[in-house]
């Protein structure tokens, strides 16, 4: 897939709003990309929930009061974006590619906004 943004809209308590070149607009909660982080930690996670239920969540995690917000973004060439979240987590770098990937209006299982 070869789409890219024409327009990013970060909202830190809501999400980010992406306006790609085919006109399509997606719309991803801060929590569902926090939970969908590209990094290697977020993945493994994501892996060790689906198989175990009871997974332990890490510190960083486990320990942030409140929902999870997104501190800042920026750009990584031209091929993504990265978030810091109030978590501290900004390890993960979302590509254009994945994001479209991820998409929660292509997703009848993705959590809905009311859940986040």
């Amino acid at each position: 897939m070869s789409e890219k943004p024409v327009h990013l809209d970060l909202r830190r308590d809501e999400g980010l709003t992406v306006q790609w070149s085919d006109g399509r607009e997606s719309f991803y909660p801060i929590a569902y990309l926090r939970k969908m982080s590209p990094s290697a930690d977020a993945r493994q996670l994501r892996e060790e929930m689906q198989s175990n239920p009871l997974t332990v969540l890490p510190a960083a995690m486990a320990g942030h009061e409140g929902p999870v917000t997104a501190v800042d973004a920026e750009l990584v060439g031209n091929y993504a974006i990265r978030i810091r979240f109030s978590d501290g987590h900004q390890t993960g770098i979302y590509s254009w590619p994945y994001l479209r990937e991820i998409d929660p209006g292509d997703d009848p299982t993705a959590v809905p906004m009311s859940d986040v």
